[in-house]
């Protein structure tokens, strides 16, 4: 008994939680630990296609939740492995240090959204982009919260094809992305049930009213 508790203890320290096949919620080895982090994590990986081994990997090396999807940017757009990118960031560069060191203007970070944003946590940042205008957008610089609140709101937008605007309502009333991105990723869920159940009884009434039998697909199951 010592032996395996031991081992478990180890497995934890070197890989984030228990071998598998030891009866844990394990993924590549990693137990992420509650379900909405998980999902956040497998979001991130499908978004910038990377294994989602990489994605637990920074987070190991103390990289913020919310500030790993900025790592897979910066290190997409420049070109360069994330690890590069965490060194930097570990050794106390700002997220706009490191963009620059790279040759990234801050308007990369930006969203294009339908209306004007207000309000924090984006108005500041957006306020910006409008009175520099495109010509001077190289001189603005933004804080790394309004950096890491841009690059999450472009992964979840798009990842999900979510309206920007609808996620920076959700941000601006306080939720963190993990959870705007449980609750964005649960409606789509729900969404996609609701039009496979209404396509499904489509086909069975069809065929009811046919006078026919309907076997395989399209059949209510």
């Amino acid at each position: 008994m010592r032996i395996l508790m031991v081992f478990l203890a180890l497995s934890w320290l070197l890989f984030g939680g228990p071998m598998e096949g030891m009866g844990a919620d394990v993924n590549v080895g990693v137990s992420i630990g509650e379900k909405g982090l998980k999902g956040f994590y497998i979001a991130v990986g499908e978004y910038y296609r990377v294994p989602e081994r990489e994605v637990v990997v920074i987070k190991q090396r103390r990289i913020p939740d919310e500030e790993i999807p900025v790592v897979f940017f910066i290190a997409a757009r420049a070109r360069i492995s994330p690890s590069v990118i965490i060194d930097l960031r570990l050794g106390g560069r700002t997220w706009m240090e490191i963009a620059f060191h790279y040759g990234l203007r801050p308007d990369v970070f930006y969203v294009p959204v339908k209306s004007e944003v207000k309000g924090p946590p984006y108005g500041k940042a957006y306020g910006h982009f409008k009175n520099k205008g495109k010509r001077e957008s190289g001189k603005i610089v933004l804080r790394d919260d309004e950096v890491i609140n841009l690059v999450n709101l472009r992964f979840i937008s798009e990842h999900y094809g979510y309206p920007p605007e609808a996620v920076i309502k959700m941000r601006s009333e306080g939720k963190n992305f993990v959870a705007i991105n449980d609750a964005i990723k649960r409606g789509h869920k729900e969404k996609e049930w609701k039009q496979d159940k209404e396509w499904k009884g489509d086909k069975e009434d069809k065929s009811i009213a046919q006078g026919k039998e309907t076997r395989g697909r399209g059949k209510w199951k």
